[in-house]
């Protein structure tokens, strides 16, 4: 009997080359192919969360604010600087982050 390897994604056997469609992205039910942009690339900005959720980007500010809900925080990524900070916390568990006609969160 022979040992099976577990398959290994594009995306994790070369990540040195861009490929459109992204093999990052990847489609678990039919009904949503649709939705997925051809045309561009998945960029992970940051590692360090335990379930994020809700992100709404600020152009005007140039930061993406979104949700950690189990640790109870809201952070921003800067376009910037790249940098993560906590923009709020605690944050009463928030989620589905969006902005009124005002431009406030």
């Amino acid at each position: 009997m022979t040992k099976s390897r577990p398959a290994i994604s594009a995306w994790e056997n070369d990540r040195t080359i861009v490929r459109f469609p992204d093999p990052a992205v990847e489609v678990v039910d039919e009904r949503f192919r649709s939705l997925v942009v051809w045309q561009e690339v998945v960029e992970r900005l940051w590692t360090g969360g335990r379930w994020l959720e809700g992100p709404v980007w600020f152009g005007d500010g140039r930061y993406l604010l979104f949700s950690d809900i189990p640790n109870n925080r809201m952070l921003s990524w800067s376009e910037v600087t790249g940098d993560v900070t906590v923009f709020r916390q605690p944050s009463n568990n928030s989620n589905g982050n969006t902005r009124d006609r005002q431009g406030d969160s």
